[in-house]
């Protein structure tokens, strides 16, 4: 299949997974410049140079080509080598304007059924989802707290080889990839022409991990934990980018959230916008 350049801008990275090909991996996912949603998949995030690391609301360039073995038709293989950063993250200022003003043609669904149909009838498997508003979110134990020993060999293949994308640099110091040892889910609300409906998916965005590695040797962290992911993004105008599993494309995953501010009433007309 022919590779062509494309800007992205970056709104999700999942938490890394180990990877046979590529020791680990984050799957990311986008708008391209012409407002389409667009996955890309495997991307070694932490082994790629400090240059190429991308942050989220970041518009990128990278040669990509539409993924031969993933027929979802979001799903794009992308050349890591050709990555480049465009700029630094769009602004968060007036209530976040530019970002809001970025993501505008992309279409919002009120209603996670209408998602589901839409999938089923239109193949839509990356899109984004408006909550009415979130009921809780569910702090349980992983399955397993550690990776099974055929993951470990996948995340230790980067001590005995060099270089993924330049077999003449010099190979990137990189510390095993920790296992989140708990699993995150939201229960959330969808309204549609009065009628209320209540929904649970798991979230796996990076920042969610992040923020658990930062705070999880504190006694109270289920609690701070809590007060960023459920408090605050109440009050919040939330978005979830919502993706399907390959292999499972039936399911799907909170992938990304996205938590501007709530306008102000007569400040703007939200719909207009997101």
């Amino acid at each position: 299949m022919s590779a062509d350049y494309k800007r992205i801008l970056i709104l999700c990275k999942t938490y890394p997974s180990p990877s046979s090909k590529h020791v680990e991996t984050s799957c990311v996912a986008g708008m391209d410049d012409s407002g389409r949603l667009i996955r890309l998949f495997p991307v070694p995030f932490r082994l790629i140079t400090d240059d190429q690391q991308f942050k989220k609301w970041q518009w990128i360039r990278a040669r990509v080509r539409k993924a031969g073995d993933d027929h979802r038709a979001e799903s794009f293989r992308i050349s890591v080598d050709t990555i480049e950063t465009q700029g630094a993250p769009l602004p968060t200022k007036n209530a976040w304007e530019e970002r809001r003003q970025a993501i505008k043609p992309i279409e919002v669904f009120e209603d996670f059924n209408a998602l589901e149909t839409a999938r089923q009838t239109r193949g839509v498997t990356l899109a984004f989802l408006r909550p009415h508003r979130l009921e809780r979110l569910e702090i349980s134990k992983a399955r397993s707290a550690d990776w099974t020993p055929d993951e470990i060999a996948k995340l230790m293949q980067a001590q005995n080889q060099g270089s993924l994308f330049d077999q003449d640099s010099e190979q990137r110091s990189l510390k095993l990839l920790k296992k989140l040892p708990f699993d995150f889910h939201y229960r959330y609300e969808c309204r549609t022409d009065g009628v209320a409906r209540s929904y649970e998916h798991k979230l796996v965005d990076w920042e969610a991990g992040a923020l658990y590695w930062n705070i999880c040797r504190r006694d109270d962290w289920q609690d701070a934990f809590r007060q960023r992911y459920f408090s605050e993004f109440s009050e919040k105008d939330l978005i979830f980018l919502m993706g399907t599993i390959h292999r499972f494309p039936d399911q799907w995953l909170i992938v990304s959230v996205l938590y501007p501010p709530r306008l102000p009433p007569g400040a703007v007309d939200q719909q207009s916008l997101f």
